[in-house]
């Protein structure tokens, strides 16, 4: 295959996304440690956010790096990035419930910080890889760019569950990931604002 074909199609790279939940399958299934699953809570969690935020950081760059291929790449395939956020958030779920095993222990952590914030992301995260297929943007037009505009809904509450996660003594991962996204965005929002108001009119 030809490398400019190679180097549009999403394959390869849906090849190198699902990597860790096959090496992560493959621990739960040959591991003998009974808290496995607690053990494999904390990286898919970590890996659904993370590709949230490569999503999200796909406008701002390509503002900030104009006309370098990188940032256009990641806009161009910034929705596989989201689906695979989605899928591990996903993962991350089930393993949750599979660990906590009853109804009663989920009940129970519901009114955590940490846990309702993280229900919330995911929540608001369904409607959006329901609706991440071109079919969907073709139904729902203009609508349809209105909804995914919840990423950033779904990316705050993800933060306030990471930096929850350990009663907030320890929050430094979480801002570390979101930092560069946070700075990336107040430039954007300064590029499309501030930058382009026109000075004021001087007085006569």
């Amino acid at each position: 295959m030809p490398t400019s074909r190679l180097s549009l199609s999403p394959y390869w790279l849906w090849a190198i996304l699902v990597l860790p939940p096959l090496y992560w399958s493959w621990q739960a299934l040959t591991s003998t440690n009974p808290q496995i699953l607690g053990i494999l809570l904390h990286p898919t969690g970590e890996w659904a956010a993370r590709l949230m935020i490569v999503a999200l950081l796909a406008s701002p760059l390509r503002l900030l790096l104009k006309g370098w291929r990188g940032p256009a790449w990641l806009c161009q395939n910034r929705r596989y990035f989201g689906v695979a956020s989605f899928g591990y958030a996903l993962l991350h779920t089930v393993i949750y419930l599979a660990d906590k095993g009853s109804l009663d222990r989920i009940l129970l952590e519901l009114d955590w910080t940490y846990i309702w914030t993280g229900w919330v992301a995911f929540l608001v995260m369904v409607p959006l890889a329901m609706t991440s297929m071109d079919a969907a943007q073709r139904v729902m037009g203009r609508h349809w760019k209105t909804l995914q505009r919840a990423t950033y809904v779904a990316a705050v509450f993800t933060l306030l569950h990471w930096a929850a996660l350990h009663r907030w003594e320890h929050p430094e991962a979480a801002l570390v990931h979101f930092a560069p996204l946070a700075i990336l965005e107040a430039y954007r929002i300064w590029y499309w604002t501030l930058r382009r108001r026109p000075p004021p009119a001087s007085a006569t």
